[in-house]
């Protein structure tokens, strides 16, 4: 690892720096459970907000009934839950404003309902790395392989496009997004202490990564559980 990193970059992956934009190019990427658009907020708020704002939901031939939005969908997110829409298209139109990141509204393929939102964030194209996060599903497909999917979608378009690190981050309480990335193929890389102040809280954060010399390997992982 010492002498791999010592020698200096091949002159097609530094070039790479230049092609990649500081706000990423919008794109649709499609699966088989979930679609992603580019989020657009007065198209998407109020299906969004419909769908983890805790009142019942109907999906299909999924339905789930009234729910605590809090411990269900925001309590390790920066914001929410939201008493208004008015207070949701705030949030939603942060998340679109970022200079560095991309929105994503999910869609249920079978049913094209909004059902959460995913982004490419803090991108850093001088580093060829970029974040998945600001994740946040409704519970109507939750535990469906709808974040799976979209995450492996997201994924293998970042490396494709030619990142070479992808990063997950999370509060450290929160052992369902640590699980989840485990399980798709991420590494821990350990636990950033006093990271943030959230909701008054102070914000342990984990850190996981996928590197481009390990995405065959995860890539080839996360096609598997997909076919199951």
């Amino acid at each position: 690892m010492d002498n791999e990193n010592q020698a200096a970059l091949p002159d097609e992956i530094l070039a790479r720096r230049e092609r990649l934009p500081v706000k990423p190019e919008a794109v649709t990427l499609v699966g088989q459970k979930v679609r992603l658009l580019p989020l657009d907020v007065e198209r998407d708020k109020a299906a969004l907000y419909a769908v983890t704002n805790g009142s019942p939901i109907t999906l299909g031939e999924r339905s789930v009934g009234a729910y605590d939005a809090d411990e269900m969908v925001w309590r390790f997110m920066s914001s929410g839950p939201f008493a208004t829409l008015e207070a949701f298209e705030h949030y939603l139109q942060r998340l679109v404003s970022q200079p560095n990141a991309l929105a994503f509204c999910v869609l249920d393929a079978a049913t094209g309902q909004p059902v959460g939102t995913a982004s490419y964030m803090n991108n850093a194209p001088e580093h060829l790395k970029i974040e998945i996060g600001a994740v946040v599903y409704s519970p109507v497909v939750q535990r469906t392989g709808a974040n799976r999917e979209a995450t492996y979608l997201m994924l293998r378009h970042a490396f494709d496009v030619g990142y070479r690190r992808l990063e997950w981050k999370c509060n450290a309480l929160n052992d369902r997004s640590r699980h989840s990335a485990l399980r798709m193929g991420f590494t821990f890389e350990g636990i950033q202490e006093y990271h943030m102040i959230i909701k008054g809280h102070t914000r342990d954060t984990a850190w996981f990564r996928i590197l481009d010399r390990e995405w065959p390997d995860v890539k080839r992982h996360l096609e598997g559980l997909l076919a199951v």
